[in-house]
């Protein structure tokens, strides 16, 4: 969350992890200098494009019967970090009747006569009815609690039964919940973490699986943040004239060693980063895994805060750590960033996946181009991203083709980590760019005016899932929000052009995070990844969405992580298909 002019040092560590050999080489963060005063910045610029036209995005939160509301105990007024991240939502279909159903991370608060005992807010899950309207579920599914201070939640079939579990993160432990039978039918969820060996005691945030090792069961791979604790709490002084005290930055801290957790086909985990006294300590806010080199694995990629970015290519099932050599661990200027959300995507119709990284007050969200064998460029000057100024503090965000154009498009949610920012303001609008054509390249153009009011509005926003929650085939968005509401907004965007949704099934149920796929149509290509985490403690719709441009759907192509191409020709707009591994025939989804 907050960036410094002095790079840090690298230094690198090798970890074994017995026949998969997962070598991981990682960074450590040296002395910062100190922050950029906020009051050195420009005056804000808020978006100012023109538009009278019908908003792209309806706030249907009253109506939908989500209730929910994140909390961080702020009220207790102990100035924390840990009341900073907030929490996150996860948008899957836990009871597999063809509609997303939403999980919501509950956060926490401190209690006890000095407000020391840190403890959980109560997560919910929202079953999905239709028609945009969802029924709290939370006590029928098994998830009544008790919680411990939450913050990120990750979704995978983990032991490839067929049905979606979650991990929860947060502050000093993590829960692993498998998805079992209801004794009276339905769904519900069961806590496995301790019999399974799913044990993490440290400040954990976001979260992404993926089969890093080719087995087809997914690996865990935890984001960890710092050493914080109360009887590690300094007094930080504010950043604004005449505030005695405020949040502090985390370089006050120490960063901790993230956790990879080996997958024993879905009868145990086993943290191989602690085993080889794996040394990979980052500000970990964020992580994506998905094919960022087109070998058909799925590689890591980790948004650090204050540090340098981790980037970790897949050689087989052994990780080797390459973000300065790829060029994507600073930004144009050879600064670390304060990194929170991110994506993967194809912006320009390369066929090669980009980054996409949001960033603190102050410095440019990040997308790094693919030029090809493992090297990136930082364009975001180049590419317009400038033009939302550099007040905001963005942290969810997603890449969706919002007029079913054929090119995505951006979505950043925003608020401050600081009670008091100089310069800005706890509370900050969210931000739509537009994918669109500036002299024969591709440019990112500034309509947040066209989101309507949730979008004119402030709001203290963490987490954003995205996902076609009424099966109309534009995606809709869920964002939750620092002591607040979460948000359910209903994509109502002109989209003249059809459309096609894709889920992709692996042999067996097998993990496919790390496959591409690619549709053909008359004169062009569009591409897109099947990820494991991304956003910003959130979980986005499993299914794949294409806009098509007003094109003809010639082939669909599924390049299977671990496994072979495959093609489809029968796949009719406007509809959502299952691939599935080895058939040879695309089913046809219904829309419930």
């Amino acid at each position: 969350m907050r960036a410094l002019p002095s790079p840090s040092r690298i230094t690198s560590a090798l970890a074994g992890v017995g026949a998969v050999a997962l070598i991981l080489v990682t960074s450590a963060c040296g002395t910062r200098a100190p922050e950029t005063k906020p009051t050195e910045l420009p005056p804000i610029i808020e978006p100012h494009e023109a538009y009278t036209g019908p908003p792209w995005f309806r706030d249907v939160t009253e109506a939908s019967g989500v209730r929910a509301a994140c909390r961080n105990g702020e009220e207790a007024d102990q100035f924390t970090i840990l009341e900073s991240l907030g929490t996150g939502v996860a948008l899957f279909d836990f009871d597999g009747d063809g509609r997303l159903d939403i999980f919501v991370v509950g956060g926490g608060y401190f209690d006890g006569p000095t407000k020391t005992d840190i403890k959980g807010h109560p997560c919910k899950l929202y079953r999905n009815l239709g028609n945009m309207k969802f029924e709290d579920v939370t006590g029928a599914a098994g998830l009544a609690g008790p919680w411990w201070y939450t913050h990120g939640v990750a979704v995978a079939d983990y032991d490839r039964d067929g049905w979606p579990d979650f991990v929860v993160t947060g502050y000093g432990r993590i829960g692993l919940f498998h998805n079992e039978p209801g004794e009276k039918g339905g769904r519900r969820f069961v806590d496995v973490s301790e019999k399974l060996g799913l044990r993490d005691t440290s400040w954990s945030t976001s979260a992404g699986w993926g089969d890093l090792d080719g087995d087809g069961y997914p690996e865990l791979y935890v984001c960890h943040y710092t050493d914080w604790s109360f009887a590690n709490n300094p007094i930080c002084k504010g950043t604004s004239a005449g505030v005695p005290r405020d949040v502090c930055v985390p370089q006050r801290f120490k960063p901790l060693v993230h956790a990879l957790f080996k997958n024993d086909r879905g009868q145990g985990f086993r943290d191989v980063a602690v085993e080889q006294r794996f040394k990979s300590d980052g500000y970990g806010l964020g992580v994506v895994l998905a094919d960022l080199n087109a070998d058909g694995r799925p590689d890591v990629y980790v948004a650090n805060d204050a540090a340098r970015n981790f980037l970790f290519f897949n050689r087989g099932g052994a990780l080797e750590e390459k973000g300065i050599a790829s060029g994507t661990a600073v930004d144009d200027s050879g600064q670390f960033n304060g990194s929170m959300g991110l994506d993967v995507v194809d912006y320009d119709g390369s066929g090669r996946a980009a980054l996409w990284i949001t960033n603190y007050q102050g410095e440019l969200h990040a997308l790094y181009h693919n030029l090809g064998a493992e090297v990136f460029d930082h364009r975001s000057r180049l590419l317009g991203v400038g033009a939302i100024g550099v007040h905001r503090v963005g942290f969810g965000t997603a890449f969706v083709d919002l007029d079913n154009d054929g090119w995505e498009d951006v979505v950043v949610v925003n608020g401050h980590v600081l009670r008091n920012p100089a310069g800005s303001s706890p509370k900050q609008q969210p931000v739509l760019l537009h994918n669109t054509d500036k002299e024969g390249r591709r440019f990112f153009r500034d309509i947040s005016t066209r989101g309507g009011p949730y979008f004119q509005a402030q709001g203290m926003a963490r987490g954003l899932a995205l996902g076609d929650l009424d099966n109309d085939g534009h995606p809709d968005l869920v964002v939750t929000q620092n002591n607040g509401p979460v948000v359910v907004l209903r994509n109502e965007a002109p989209a003249p052009h059809p459309w096609i949704g894709v889920k992709l099934v692996g042999k067996g149920n097998r993990d496919i995070v790390g496959s591409t796929v690619t549709i053909d149509l008359e004169g062009r290509k569009l591409t897109r990844f099947v990820k494991g985490g991304g956003s910003y403690l959130s979980a986005n719709d499993p299914r794949l969405h294409f806009g098509l441009g007003g094109g003809k759907v010639k082939r669909v192509t599924v390049r299977w992580a671990w496994g072979e191409s495959q093609s489809w020709e029968a796949t009719e707009p406007s509809s959502y298909w299952e691939l599935t591994e080895g058939q040879p025939t695309a089913k046809r989804l219904p829309t419930p």
